[in-house]
């Protein structure tokens, strides 16, 4: 997505989601050598199911067509 971006990551029991979630904003926006592009703040989520599982990443892969970008390349 062009103005956001949804993500689906394993973290371990204890480990630290808002330092996970920094760290990578800090490493993507270093790499685009673009200065601040995140916002600070960011939506998080537990998902406890495989059926809940199925159905977050179905709407993440569906997210960029659904907004009318066909063949988006970041998919998948």
């Amino acid at each position: 997505m062009p103005n956001h971006v949804h993500v689906m990551l394993y973290v371990e029991r204890g480990d630290d989601v808002p330092k996970i979630v920094h760290s990578w904003k800090s490493y993507t926006a270093h790499s685009i050598g673009r200065g601040v592009i995140w916002q600070r703040e960011y939506f998080d989520r537990v998902i406890r199911s495989p059926a809940e599982f199925h159905n977050t990443r179905a709407y993440i892969l569906a997210n960029p067509a659904k907004a009318g970008l066909a063949n988006w390349p970041w998919t998948g």
